[in-house]
């Protein structure tokens, strides 16, 4: 997880780490044996995050990004962290999709808390308002 704050995940790689995630659990808990028939049952996914009492590991992933966000914006223009956070790159881009910034992700996960439509620079600005956005994050339910 080192690193996770600048992380701008494809779909293929938060399948992956949901594979990975689930695959560490099923092998901390074992397997469920049922006291009647002595059976031993496979655990499910659902079953799995019922046990973990843990955040999931997206969850994880956005509070660690939201808290970065929130450290560089307050930076202020001069820092070359900030202007590579907010700068827009020159040049043309190849033909195709276009790639997720990491700026991109940012939206997507206010936008996904409910708070669309907000610019994040101003936002993070407000303390109390930021970090009440970051617990709404950590308290989502992710599939």
């Amino acid at each position: 997880m080192y690193g996770c704050e600048t992380w701008s995940l494809t779909l293929r790689e938060e399948r992956s780490l949901r594979v990975f995630e689930n695959r560490v659990l099923r092998r901390i808990f074992g397997l469920k044996r049922v006291e009647v028939t002595r059976e031993r049952i496979k655990l499910h996914n659902e079953d799995l995050n019922d046990m973990h009492s843990s955040p999931n590991i997206f969850r994880v992933i956005k509070s660690r990004s939201f808290r970065w966000v929130e450290y560089v914006a307050r930076m202020g223009e001069g820092r070359g962290v900030y202007r590579v956070l907010v700068g827009k790159p020159g040049g043309k881009r190849p033909l195709g999709r276009l790639r997720r910034r990491w700026d991109d992700n940012i939206k997507m996960d206010i936008q996904e808390v409910g708070c669309g439509g907000v610019d994040w620079l101003e936002l993070a600005q407000d303390w109390d308002r930021w970090w009440a956005l970051v617990n709404m994050v950590m308290n989502l339910r992710a599939p």
